[in-house]
C-alpha cells in the first residue's frame, strides 16, 4: 500500500516541456523505461566501478552497479509504501554523469574544469538527461519529470553553496529547489547505492585478492555474518561461506534502513512528499550503530581496496590518459566527432568550448578513452593485474 507522503505520479509537476502522456505507463514509469534506453545508459557497462574494465569480467561496471543499486531501491521503496517507479529511476540514473575511470576520471575532470565553473558527476548526470541525449525531435535531453530531475539532483540533500556549471546552468530553467530535501524515494535511492557498494565492494575486493576472507570475517557486522553462516553449515566450502556471510550482511544494511526509515517517518508523520522535503533532515538512513560500524569497514576498504598499490597505479596511469586528451582536444577541436565540431562552431567563448570537450571526455567509455589515448598520443601503458 502507498502511503500518502509517497510520490504519486497523477500529481506529479510535470516535464519542462509538455507532452501527451502515455495510456498505459505513469510519468514515472516512462522516466525509467527513457532512462534503459539512454546511450549514456549503455556507455555504463564499459565505465569503471573500482577495477578498469580490461582487469576482469567478474568485476562490477557502473552498469552493473546501477542495476543493483534499483534493485535494492525497489525493494525498500515496496516496504516503505513509497512509488518504486520513481524510486527505480533515480536509481538507474544516480551514476550517468561518471567519466571514464570512476572517481579517479571525476577527480582528474575536475582539476580541468576548475577555472570553467567545475566538474560534478551528480551535475553532469543532469546535463545528460536534460541536454546531451540527442534523439527526440522535439527537445534536447530526455525530458524527465521535475521528480525524477530533482532525484537525480539532490538523492544525497540538499544542494547548496557554489553549484556546478552543469547543475546551475539547468536549474535557471526549471528550478529543482536545490535548498531543500528530495523525495523519500530519492533518499531510498542513495541509501541504496551505500547499501549496494559496500556489498558489492568486498565481493571484488576479495576475487582481487586484495584481502582475505578472514579478514572480513573478524570486521564489526561481518563477524555475526560469518558466526551465523559457520553455525548453520558447519564445514562449508570456501567460497559458499565467503558468499553465504555476504549475503546475510547485505540483507542487514537493508533491513536496518527498512527499521530505521519507518521509525523516522512514523515521528514525523509526513502527510505529503511537500513534508518530506520540509523535514530538514533526512528520513531514510541507517542506524546510528550500523552507521558506525560501516565507517570501519569503509576505511578498511579505502587503505586495502581503493588505494591498494596495484589501484594506485592503475589510477596514475588512467589519470594521464584525462589529463592529456582535455588539452588536445581543447587545441585541435578538429579531432572532434562531426557531431561535436558543430558545437564546438557556435561555443562563444573558451569556456563554453571547455564545457564542450568535457561532456565529450567525460561521456567516454574505460575502453575507448584508453583507445583514443594511444591513437592519438601514445604511451600510456595500463598494468596487467
Amino acid at each position: 500500500m502507498r502511503n500518502a507522503y509517497a510520490s504519486d505520479p497523477a500529481s506529479a509537476r510535470g516535464r519542462l516541456y509538455a507532452e501527451e502522456e502515455s495510456a498505459f505507463r505513469s510519468c514515472f514509469q516512462r522516466d525509467r523505461d527513457r532512462i534503459i534506453h539512454a546511450s549514456a545508459f549503455r556507455r555504463l557497462k564499459h565505465k569503471t566501478q573500482v577495477f578498469i574494465e580490461h582487469e576482469g569480467d567478474y568485476y562490477r561496471t557502473r552498469l552493473t552497479h546501477s542495476i543493483e543499486v534499483a534493485q535494492v531501491a525497489r525493494t525498500i521503496a515496496g516496504a516503505l509504501g513509497l512509488n518504486p517507479e520513481l524510486t527505480e529511476a533515480i536509481a538507474l540514473a544516480h551514476d550517468l554523469g561518471h567519466t571514464p575511470f570512476g572517481h579517479t576520471g571525476e577527480e582528474a575532470m575536475h582539476v580541468l574544469m576548475k577555472p570553467y565553473g567545475g566538474f560534478d558527476h551528480n551535475a553532469q548526470a543532469i546535463r545528460i538527461v536534460t541536454s546531451l541525449e540527442r534523439h527526440y525531435a522535439e527537445w534536447d535531453g530526455l525530458n524527465l519529470t521535475w521528480e525524477t530531475l530533482e532525484g537525480i539532483a539532490k538523492h544525497n540533500g540538499p544542494v547548496v553553496g557554489d553549484l556546478p556549471y552543469a547543475l546551475a546552468d539547468y536549474n535557471t530553467v526549471h528550478d529543482l529547489e536545490l535548498h531543500t530535501y528530495a523525495s523519500a524515494e530519492a533518499q531510498v535511492a542513495a541509501l541504496a547505492d551505500d547499501v549496494a557498494y559496500n556489498n558489492h565492494d568486498l565481493h571484488d575486493g576479495l576475487r582481487a585478492e586484495l584481502f582475505s576472507t578472514d579478514e572480513l570475517a573478524e570486521m564489526p557486522l561481518l563477524d555475526g555474518c560469518f558466526k551465523r553462516v559457520d553455525d548453520k553449515y558447519p564445514g562449508l566450502n570456501y567460497y559458499r561461506r565467503r558468499h553465504e556471510a555476504l549475503r546475510r550482511f547485505f540483507g542487514l544494511l537493508v533491513e536496518d534502513v527498512i527499521n530505521v526509515s519507518r521509525a523516522r517517518l512514523g515521528d514525523l508523520s509526513p502527510e505529503t512528499v511537500i513534508d518530506i522535503r520540509h523535514a530538514g533532515r533526512p528520513m531514510v538512513q541507517f542506524s546510528d550503530d550500523v552507521f558506525q560500524k560501516l565507517k570501519v569497514i569503509r576505511e578498511f576498504l579505502f587503505h586495502r581496496m581503493y588505494r591498494a598499490p596495484e589501484v594506485i597505479e592503475m589510477r596514475k596511469v588512467v589519470t594521464r590518459v584525462v589529463m592529456e586528451l582535455f588539452p588536445l582536444f581543447m587545441e585541435q577541436t578538429d579531432l572532434l566527432p562531426k557531431q561535436w565540431r558543430k558545437d564546438v562552431a557556435e561555443a562563444d567563448g573558451e569556456t563554453a568550448l571547455a564545457r564542450i570537450v568535457a561532456d565529450y571526455i567525460a561521456g567516454m567509455t574505460d575502453r575507448f578513452a584508453i583507445q583514443e589515448h594511444a591513437r592519438m598520443i601514445g604511451g600510456a601503458e595500463l598494468p596487467d593485474r
